[in-house]
């Protein structure tokens, strides 16, 4: 059985914390705005959260190959369920943005953890089409937070919104307290190896980033940029020019169609390469971005959101997958930890760089400059491949 028990909570777990961070995400900036920020100052507010969490990741990488996933994940969790409920009630910019820090930190601990918990109950031979669900887990969290906090937020105000963030996040902490077995930490007190003899080998030294899963990242941080321009800034796009089309629809039928291409790929994540992937991954995502740029009905903005599942939601399992392999077991967490840096890096940049483009450059280059991202990542993976197959060349030449 792929999905054990254990990992359907985990599952569902994950779907509750993601969609707690996104469903607060867009909603930041406005609701700092009723606090009387400046325009300035709802972006930094609105960054804070993915700030704290790129600078947190290599610790709760590090923490999470020496403590059990269970303590830190639920941390993690139940910091995310206090903040929430903090930025609910924050009378001040002041508080609000303290808590955007914290809820970063309790994001990038669960994040950290619960993949690495997650893969720990795979199958090694089937480790690519696990993290596939995994990464389905997330693209519905992602997709449905953000579409659930608007309407709660149109329909009641900010508050009541934020506190639909709060009770995902009390979910993802139930849920984690609910699964029965344990992923230990290497070294971890009572482990032993195969011989039933405690493991007397030294933990494993403080590092950052693991630089095996350093070319996963930097992938999935050219991808993620795309994306986030995108989601972004697409309803100002349609404005700007005066398209009539649901925007909205883009989202929905970008996660309808990433679902199905989870199902169709299934052991193709474990059969087929890193590069082959970017490549098929970088066309559908330029190809995306094409139809963006040209649209001038519903249809070619529908037609986009597959092909942008093709390419950025693919992408996202494929470089997780890609990372916790080129690490091994015993750094599952240092990967997972790395793979989620370049993630934020995307998160983080994205938006930046499409404001950027959008107050900069004509609005016919909008989408034509974001293609950009693609070529680079197949460049970045080939180079990847080429230094890959130089050290093994040079391994068996001094061993012969």
């Amino acid at each position: 059985m792929l999905v054990t028990r254990d990992g359907a909570v985990l599952l569902a777990a994950t779907f509750c914390y993601l969609a707690s961070t996104m469903l607060a995400n867009p909603l930041v900036a406005g609701f700092a705005g009723t606090l009387g920020a400046t325009a300035a100052m709802m972006g930094v507010l609105t960054a804070l959260m993915n700030a704290c969490s790129l600078v947190v990741r290599p610790v709760a990488g590090n923490l999470s190959d020496r403590l059990p996933k269970r303590h830190l994940a639920a941390a993690g969790a139940a910091l995310m369920l206090v903040t929430a409920v903090g930025q609910a009630l924050a009378p001040s910019t002041v508080l609000l943005a303290a808590m955007r820090l914290a809820n970063g930190a309790g994001y990038s601990l669960c994040s950290v953890c619960m993949s690495t918990w997650f893969a720990m109950t795979l199958p090694p031979a089937r480790l690519g089409q696990g993290m596939g669900i995994f990464g389905l887990m997330n693209a519905l969290g992602m997709a449905v937070g953000p579409a659930l906090g608007i309407a709660v937020s149109d329909a009641l105000g900010y508050r009541p919104a934020l506190g639909v963030s709060a009770a995902f996040a009390a979910l993802a902490l139930v849920g984690i307290l609910l699964v029965r077995g344990e992923a230990p930490a290497r070294g971890e007190k009572g482990e032993k190896d195969a011989q039933g003899e405690k493991d007397a080998r030294p933990a494993p030294r403080l590092r950052l980033l693991d630089r095996r899963a350093v070319p996963a990242a930097v992938v999935v941080a050219l991808f993620t940029i795309p994306y986030m321009a995108t989601q972004s800034f697409l309803v100002s796009y349609a404005e700007a020019r005066g398209l009539d089309v649901p925007t909205g629809a883009f989202f929905t039928v970008y996660a309808a169609a990433l679902m199905a291409l989870r199902v169709l790929l299934g052991r193709a994540f474990d059969r087929v390469g890193f590069v082959p992937f970017v490549v098929a991954s970088g066309a559908s995502s330029v190809a995306s971005l094409v139809l963006l740029a040209t649209m001038d009905c519903p249809a070619g903005l529908l037609l986009a959101a597959p092909l942008m599942a093709g390419g950025y939601g693919v992408m996202c399992s494929v470089c997780q997958s890609t990372a916790v392999r080129a690490v091994g077991a015993e750094r599952v967490g240092l990967a997972n930890s790395t793979y989620y840096m370049g993630f934020d890096v995307g998160m983080t940049l994205g938006p930046v760089i499409g404001g950027a483009l959008f107050g900069a450059v004509d609005l016919a280059w909008f989408f034509p400059a974001l293609t950009l991202a693609a070529p680079a990542a197949v460049a970045v993976a080939a180079l990847s491949a080429a230094v890959g197959r130089d050290r093994r060349a040079s391994k068996r030449n001094r061993e012969m």
